[in-house]
């Protein structure tokens, strides 16, 4: 009997495993039929089927897998079945866990829905299993400056920040204070100082996934793991004893922006000192430290002063009443989101921000530095106070005459009574400062003698600087701030200048206002632009009417938005075009995938003009793509405007790049080991660079580095040697570049001009190459979609 027994289990096993085989075999055949008949989801099913059955055929099945996935994920995204998406990717990840191709195609879905921490794990895992992976590389160089901005480098390299932080720390912790709480702690750095001081008990909090992830191996590897609990949760969602045992008797934090408010210090500090710190020390009370609650930093003051500033006023207000021809009704008037801030409902950031002492040239002090406003974070009243406050008049005699372009705004910081940190404009520090740009004057024109006037105030977690006028010291004239006031608006070149602004707009009683972003505005100021675009559309259009290939010319403009195409339309009866001159067609189209076919009712295009530069210094995205379908649309002689760009760039040697783009070393952050952790997210490409005032060595001369040629493709190339030779002996630390933009032959744009609203770029090297005179460098410069990677080789 036994023997009879384990020859029909052996029989049982032997069916079974047949059976499997069958199944798997059908289900593969069933799989293959689905895809020729595009039937992806049921196909997806059965390789689903078949992997769980066979984990043995991942390797062979993988590629047509992923296929079936992607098809499928296409079609359940179109259909809106997020949730089906997203668990059809959490089950091929369970299949493939170190798939970088599927980790990538998880991000991308994830990123566009909007969930950029998420989708930025994914890409960086896809980067981390294969460092060649251009996709993966590109999409996560993208999100990675909003995963860990770029100030977090800049500050961590401060290394008088953080000796005047640690110093602070110090004192208090020496003076009896036990317990710590870090709100906003970042790489854990304030918390680590405070462990290093002997602060028995050590907390923080941190609301970001990826910095709270970061900062809990930062801490580990400074084997401060098991003494500073760091929980991933904003301060205000704190509760004792849940989260930490009793209040704190200190609290360190630097949430604070060039406004001082904009991160929400008040609202943090004010639940902090309710629910989670000690009691404050009564006045004149001499009480131990151990005893009372405290805040580091301890107090503010926040300074002002009026400027005259170029390059503010260029990125804020509209400066000329015509450009090529084409001029503004007097009906609309432009300003930036700032001006949107006084009377929006919506909390709108009431100021923008610059580092001065870089500012393309430069600014004059109108007024002497001026008091705006003083905070003790340590008084639980006045916080309080602060949001209800009723707003405030200040007056400043002017002493220098100009323009009066803008506010700026810095402030002191006062950790204790023997440390500050400062953030104005003359100190070389990590900060930037506030700009309040004026907006909406009848004149700007300010003389030694005037009083400049303004109404502050601190309202939705922001310092608001608004209504800024002056009086002249002549018959008490009054040229200030008038909401239903409307001067005399601006330009835009018709078919091209307008086609991209992202403006919202509102009726007032006496006309249009339209909001634009500041680089937008930048563009209606960059007359050279407008006039070069003119010549070149000219030259075309004259050529086909000469050959008798065109009749009446038409304007199509692919704006989206409603105000958009409204303000285009005041323009355009405001230089008497017939209303048949201009058309939207892009409102009239749901797939995205056609922008760029032409409406049925017309023929082929005589110019198509592409957005081939963004202004941050980068190429477009997909703009190759987008090069080809515009060649298949033209008419005869027609052409795309640009033809070819031709990117440009030079040899540096920079050290504020280096300081801005990774954390060097352990010496900056006082001994503790951050670098190798927060350089993960460093990127080698840095953004939105004026060349004209960044701190460097020109190492070359300028050289020719790719061509992008979008009417003749077979001129491109996505990989390119160059050699350059180097002029002055110093250490290469980054190749900054910049575009010539040629619409044909005869007209052509440098994006690193003085007029130019694009901002420039670099390539930052992971390690300093040392050069001598008359080396000669070669660089592989590689384009990848709209990535740009620059390697060198001696």
């Amino acid at each position: 009997m036994p023997n009879s027994n384990a020859k029909s289990h052996r029989s049982l096993r032997g069916g079974q495993e047949a059976g499997r085989r069958e199944l798997i075999s059908r289900s593969l055949q069933s799989a293959q039929h689905c895809l020729e008949d595009h039937d992806f989801g049921t196909a997806y099913a059965h390789y689903l089927l078949v992997l769980n059955l066979a984990p043995e055929l991942k390797p062979t099945v993988k590629e047509t897998f992923q296929f079936t996935l992607f098809k499928w994920a296409e079609e359940l995204d179109s259909l809106a079945r997020i949730q089906d998406l997203f668990n059809c990717y959490e089950q091929a990840l369970e299949l493939y866990p170190n798939d970088e191709v599927i980790c990538n195609s998880m991000g991308e879905h994830l990123f566009r829905m909007g969930f950029r921490d998420e989708a930025a794990g994914y890409f960086h895992k896809a980067v981390k299993l294969n460092p060649d992976f251009a996709d993966a590389k590109e999409n996560f160089y993208r999100v990675a400056n909003w995963l860990v901005e770029r100030w977090h480098f800049i500050m961590l390299n401060d290394t008088k920040r953080n000796l005047t932080y640690l110093k602070a720390i110090e004192n208090v912790i020496r003076s009896g204070c036990k317990s710590v709480l870090d709100i906003g702690t970042g790489t854990g750095i304030l918390s680590m100082f405070a462990k290093k001081a002997g602060a028995p008990y050590v907390y923080a909090c941190e609301l970001s996934k990826t910095m709270y992830e970061l900062a809990c191996d930062v801490v580990a590897a400074n084997n401060m793991g098991s003494e500073i609990k760091i929980l991933h949760l904003k301060s205000l969602d704190i509760e004792i004893p849940k989260h930490i045992p009793e209040r704190v008797s200190l609290v360190v934090t630097e949430t604070v922006d060039a406004g001082l408010f904009g991160e929400g210090i008040v609202e943090s500090l004010i639940h902090a000192w309710e629910h989670l710190l000690l009691q404050p020390k009564p006045k004149n009370q001499d009480i131990h430290t151990k005893e009372y609650g405290q805040v580091i930093p301890a107090s503010a003051t926040i300074f002002g002063m009026a400027v005259e500033c170029k390059e503010i006023r260029r990125h804020h207000r509209v400066g000329t009443q015509e450009i090529a021809g084409v001029r503004l009704a007097n009906s609309v008037q432009f300003f930036s989101p700032t001006y949107a801030s006084v009377s929006s409902e919506e909390t709108v950031e009431p100021y923008t921000t610059e580092k001065l002492s870089r500012v393309p040239g430069g600014y004059v002090p109108l007024t002497e530095p001026f008091q705006v406003m003083t905070v003790d974070f340590n008084n639980l009243q006045e916080l309080k106070s602060l949001a209800g406050r009723k707003p405030w008049k200040l007056s400043l005699p002017v002493t220098q005459g100009g323009i009066l372009d803008a506010i700026v705004v810095w402030f002191v910081l006062q950790l204790d009574d023997e440390h500050a940190l400062s953030t104005s404009p003359s100190e070389e520090s990590c900060w930037e400062q506030a700009v309040y740009p004026v907006q909406d004057l009848p004149d700007y024109s300010v003389k030694p003698g005037d009083t400049v006037t303004m109404e502050v105030c601190c309202q939705d977690c922001y310092l608001k600087i608004q209504k800024i006028s002056f009086w002249t010291s002549e018959c008490g004239m009054d040229f200030s701030y008038r909401e239903d006031a409307l001067s005399l608006g601006n330009e835009a070149e018709l078919c091209n200048a307008l086609a991209s602004l992202q403006t919202t707009s509102k009726q007032d009683g006496k006309g249009r206002v339209c909001v634009l972003e500041s680089t937008e505005i930048a563009l209606l100021n960059n007359v050279p632009y407008h006039e070069c675009f003119k010549a070149a559309i000219v030259k075309v259009l004259s050529s086909l009417n000469a050959a008798g290939k065109l009749g009446p010319v038409k304007a199509y403009s692919s704006v989206e938005k409603e105000q958009h195409q409204t303000a285009l339309n005041i323009i355009s009866e405001a230089n008497h075009f017939p209303k048949e001159t201009l058309e939207f067609w892009l409102s009239h189209l749901e797939d995205e995938n056609v922008v760029l076919q032409r409406p049925k009712s017309d023929k082929l295009w005589s110019i198509i003009i592409l957005d081939v530069i963004e202004t941050s210094g980068l190429i477009q995205q997909e703009v190759m793509e987008k090069a080809a379908i515009s060649r298949c649309l033209l008419h005869s002689g027609g052409k795309i405007f640009p033809q070819y760009v031709l990117m440009y760039g030079m040899l540096v040697e920079s050290q504020s790049l280096l300081l801005e783009s990774a954390v060097q070393g352990t010496e900056p952050t006082l001994g503790f080991n951050i670098a190798p952790f927060i350089n993960q997210f460093k990127v080698p490409v840095r953004v939105y660079l004026d060349l004209s005032t960044l701190p460097c060595l020109p190492l070359s001369k300028p050289a020719e580095l790719l061509r992008l040629d979008l009417m003749n493709p077979l001129l491109n190339s996505s990989s390119r040697e160059v050699k350059v030779q180097i002029c002055k002996s110093g250490q290469v630390t980054a190749i900054p570049f910049w575009y010539h933009i040629h619409l044909d032959e005869d007209h052509s744009l440098n994006t690193s001009d003085e007029f130019s609203h694009w901002k420039q770029a670099a390539v930052v090297l992971d390690k300093p190459i040392q050069v001598q005179l008359g080396d000669e460098l070669v660089l592989d410069v590689q384009h990848h979609k709209s990535n740009i990677s620059i390697t060198v080789r001696q």
